[in-house]
């Protein structure tokens, strides 16, 4: 979505939401590589990178009617489901004993969690 929104985002947020969503777009495609290497890495095929891609992306008729604040709230609520399902990842690998993946999991949040704060940042009034 990020990659989607960056292209497609107008209006007076349009600089720092462009410029937001590539650094964030940028970061995510870095992680997807950083994370099918750790599951290959545990003995596990990858999923196809673009498999479910997508379920996630909004359809070009669904972003050509959505304001710049919409998008940055949709992205809010991406990012928070990120941590939820992250943070319970975690937790299991952590009592699985598998501390890379913990790490790695850690490192993902840091993102998400920072991506949270500076989305919100836009749209605070």
């Amino acid at each position: 979505k990020s990659h989607i929104y960056h292209w497609n985002v107008v209006g007076p947020l349009f600089k720092s939401l462009h410029e937001l969503t590539e650094e964030h777009y940028g970061a995510l495609f870095a992680a997807t590589d950083i994370v099918a290497e750790r599951i290959r890495a545990l003995g596990h095929l990858a999923p196809s990178p673009m498999g479910n891609a997508a379920d996630f992306a909004p359809a070009a008729k669904d972003v050509d009617n959505t304001s710049a604040v919409d998008m940055v709230n949709d992205l809010i609520a991406h990012h928070e489901a990120s941590v939820r399902t992250m943070r319970e990842a975690a937790e299991k690998a952590g009592d699985a004993g598998d501390v890379v993946t913990e790490d790695m999991l850690t490192a993902r949040l840091t993102f998400h969690e920072k991506a949270i704060w500076m989305l919100r940042a836009i749209v605070a009034s």
